[in-house]
């Protein structure tokens, strides 16, 4: 059920963290330029992030019911840990519904400049609410900041377990980049497809150009963030790199293997590149990479998920990278956005290959920890509840979740067909 939440919930987040930014940075070049188009462009799109906010209300009140009502003994214990963090995260939400409250309806009301600083609160609420979760999730991965003494959670220091355990950055700047490059992909691909359809005016071509910015900049910074990712999972979880990458045994100079599944304590049907995990992971292509079999089989996540879950993450994002190099090289050598038809046709699909990698990503860091809630420390099985109905529970919330999509859906579609006179 919670599953289910997140990949609802977390494309809807992506938005919360960067299409803001988007939009203050079309408003800011109507004040800079005088453009009407960057004008229109903004308040077209504020309406966009007042219904897309609505819809991320729904879900993050379903989350945090599931949190206390799916993970009671998580919470009983380790409440006093992670408190500060989903106060925080309460906070930030109602200074976003404000101010997004104050932005939408303030265009005619507000002097310009004063409009635009009401746009800055929306900006930093949406990275104080995502941060709160984001640390929590990296204290569930290295847990610090605290004593267990008879099953409770004693001399807590909230500061030092949610945000100086060694697995929040990373987390933070992953997840962030990552926001902006499935945002920033999937605007791109709604105004991709209009191009294709030979409707490509002054306002699409200025909200492609924008739009298309932000996730070529995003796409190229993740690959050493990625990088910094996977070195401090080799650090920290050995058994989720062993996983990752179907190390069944303790080797130097272990291989990587592309593609390919995990079976009897190796991969088969993969193509070996010689010593490239440990110069991936250490960068030292001698390394010790530790596999499976250094702990017992109960103390290992489901190989094959996990990994299936990392190289379409991988994958997709090593396409987006290469889509957004063919953007600067034209960009550099011609000063124009590409005008083949198939690098539109690409630009459409890498929206919603940014939300499956999105998504794989986190399939990845929540499965790769199992089968630990918190890790090495207490058991998914230990935190999860015993209630029944949970497959009806499950039914509901597919229903609700399908529901609200199809408003949402609905509600968009009828924002871009106002006519821009009346934006």
């Amino acid at each position: 059920m919670q599953a289910l939440s997140f990949a609802v919930h977390i494309p809807l987040v992506c938005f919360g963290i960067a299409f803001p930014v988007m939009v203050l940075l079309a408003e800011w070049l109507h004040h800079r330029t005088g453009n009407p188009v960057y004008r229109t462009l903004a308040r077209r799109w504020s309406r966009v992030m007042l219904a897309l906010f609505a819809a991320g209300v729904v879900t993050g009140t379903v989350l945090s019911f599931e949190m206390g009502l799916l993970w009671p003994q998580f919470t009983a214990v380790f409440g006093s840990v992670f408190g500060l963090g989903f106060a925080v995260e309460g906070f930030s939400f109602f200074m976003e519904a404000i101010f997004i409250g104050i932005y939408a309806y303030g265009w005619d009301r507000l002097p310009p400049r004063v409009h635009l600083a009401s746009g800055i609160p929306i900006v930093i609420a949406g990275v104080t609410g995502s941060l709160m979760v984001i640390s929590v999730n990296g204290w569930m991965n290295h847990p610090e900041g605290f004593r267990l003494v008879h099953g409770r959670a004693v001399d807590v220091h909230p500061v030092r377990a949610l945000f100086l355990n060694s697995n929040f950055w990373h987390e933070l700047v992953h997840m962030y980049v990552a926001g902006y490059m499935v945002t920033g992909f999937l605007v791109a691909a709604c105004y991709a497809v209009r191009r294709l359809r030979g409707s490509f005016g002054m306002y699409e071509r200025t909200a492609l150009a924008i739009s298309l910015s932000i996730a070529v900049v995003a796409s190229i910074v993740q690959a050493p963030v990625g990088d910094w990712a996977g070195r401090v999972v080799a650090q920290n979880q050995p058994v989720k790199l062993a996983a990752f990458e179907g190390v069944g045994h303790t080797e130097h100079g272990a291989d990587e293997h592309i593609l390919g599944y995990y079976e009897d304590g190796r991969v088969r049907f993969g193509i070996p590149v010689p010593d490239l995990l440990s110069l991936l992971a250490f960068h030292n292509p001698h390394a010790v990479v530790r596999g499976l079999d250094t702990v017992p089989p109960d103390d290992r996540p489901p190989v094959n998920v996990v990994r299936f879950a990392f190289q379409t993450m991988v994958g997709i994002g090593t396409l987006l990278f290469a889509l957004a190099i063919v953007v600067v090289y034209v960009r550099i050598r011609r000063r124009r956005l590409p005008e083949s038809p198939w690098f539109y046709r690409a630009l459409v699909l890498a929206g919603p290959l940014s939300v499956v990698a999105l998504i794989a990503g986190w399939v990845t860091t929540e499965v790769g920890r199992q089968p630990w809630v918190v890790y090495h420390i207490m058991r998914t099985s230990q935190a999860v509840t015993g209630a029944g109905g949970i497959p009806v529970g499950y039914a509901t919330l597919a229903a609700v979740y399908l529901a609200l999509a199809v408003a949402v859906g609905w509600v968009l579609v009828r924002l871009s067909r106002i006519p821009m006179e009346d934006a």
